[in-house]
Formats: structure tokens, C-alpha cells, sequence
């Protein structure tokens, strides 16, 4: 490849990181509340009758350069659950997961409602996954490989490369690749991997504790 070569390509990819990607993002956020307006409304129907609380669980969440955000999600567990925690680390969590909440989960229908945090600036449409404050190790890892120099996402790489399969470190190594390799193909590949993903159920551990965790990947 030539030097000149290399300047447009580097070029290209600053604007995407600068301007498009944020364009792209709100554009797809406000495409798919349009289209996903009426299900959305039946989930959440679904969660009022299935189980006391509100409809929508809310969570502090870290976002680029460390900020917190508030993070929203459809609630898949009782209002009675350990609050700030990842679900793994109390003893009976499947208890604590409503019947609806299973296959909200399973379906990464819960994360729906991210979709307003998509349209005000505080998550991207694909980015490392946002953590809990509580995620020490994982928030270190993550700085230390300049993950945290991106909006987080409502899917991203680990999400495609093994979901709940991974372990935390490798979750954090493919967050600095992807901060590294970020462009619209990239994204564009991440994006339609997560689809087939969701569909097939691939890297979903059905029979681990790990599926519960508050702050679950997809």
C-alpha cells in the first residue's frame, strides 16, 4: 500500500470515529424506536403484570473516560434482588429472575431500552460492554488497554467472540482491539454477528449462574 494510501485510509477512519459514528449511531437509534415502538410496549406490559416494580431497571453504569451514566434496562429480576451487584456473586440468583425476565435475557431483549442512551450521547451501538462501578478488576484491565477511550455499547467484539463463553481478561483484550481496529466495517460486522448470535443462542451459558448477571453482555 502506498504512503498515500495509507493517509486516506487513516483519514477516513478519524472521520468515522470523530463524526460518523455518532451520526450512524443517533440515525439507528431513532430508526429502530420507530419500528420497535409497538414490541417494546408489549414487553413491557409483559414485565408489569409478570412481576411487582417498574418496568424499567435503572443502574449506574461507567461510560468513556470513566463517566457515569445512567444505564437502562428492561427489569428481568425481583425488586428484592442485591442492588450493585453482579449477579454471580450472591448465592441464589436464579431465584431472584422473573419468568418473563428468563427470556428477555436469553433473547437480549432487555437491552432494548439502551436505545435512549444511544440517543443522548452516553452509549454508542457498538462499543465494550458498560460495567457496574463494583467490576474493579475489569475497570482496571480495561484503562490499562485504553478501552475506555470509546462510548460503551449495546453489543461489541467480545459479544461476537464468545459472549458468556470468554473469560473477563479476554473480554478486555478484544475491548482494546476493537478500540484499536474501529471503523464502519468493523462495526458493520459486529453488528450483523451479534444478530446471527442472538438468533442461534451461540455463547449462551443456559445451564451457568453467569447467564443471570445483572450486567449481562448482550
Amino acid at each position: 500500500m502506498t504512503n498515500e494510501k495509507r493517509i486516506t485510509n487513516f483519514g477516513w477512519k478519524n472521520i468515522y470515529r470523530e463524526y460518523g459514528k455518532r451520526v450512524l449511531d443517533v440515525l439507528t437509534a431513532y430508526i429502530l424506536l420507530i419500528f420497535l415502538y409497538i414490541p417494546m410496549l408489549f414487553i413491557s406490559v409483559a414485565v408489569k403484570i409478570s412481576s411487582s416494580g417498574p418496568v424499567i431497571f435503572k443502574q449506574i453504569r461507567v461510560g468513556a473516560d470513566g463517566r457515569r451514566f445512567v444505564c437502562y434496562k428492561f427489569r428481568t429480576m425481583r425488586i428484592d434482588a442485591p442492588p450493585n451487584l453482579p449477579t454471580s456473586s450472591f448465592f441464589d440468583a436464579e431465584d431472584y429472575v422473573t419468568p418473563i425476565g428468563r427470556f428477555l435475557r436469553r433473547t437480549s431483549l432487555d437491552e432494548l431500552p439502551q436505545l435512549f442512551n444511544v440517543m443522548s450521547g452516553d452509549m454508542s451501538m457498538v462499543g465494550p460492554r458498560p460495567l457496574i462501578s463494583e467490576e474493579r478488576e475489569m475497570h482496571s484491565m480495561r484503562r490499562e488497554l485504553g478501552a475506555y477511550s470509546l462510548r460503551p455499547g449495546i453489543t461489541g467484539l467480545a459479544q461476537i467472540r464468545g459472549r458468556d463463553m470468554i473469560s473477563d481478561s479476554e473480554k478486555a483484550a478484544y475491548d482494546s482491539e476493537y478500540a484499536s481496529d474501529m471503523c464502519f466495517l468493523t462495526d458493520a460486522r459486529i453488528v450483523f454477528g451479534t444478530i446471527f448470535k442472538i438468533i442461534s443462542a451461540d455463547g449462551v451459558k443456559r445451564d451457568s449462574v453467569k447467564e443471570q448477571k445483572i450486567d449481562k453482555t448482550l
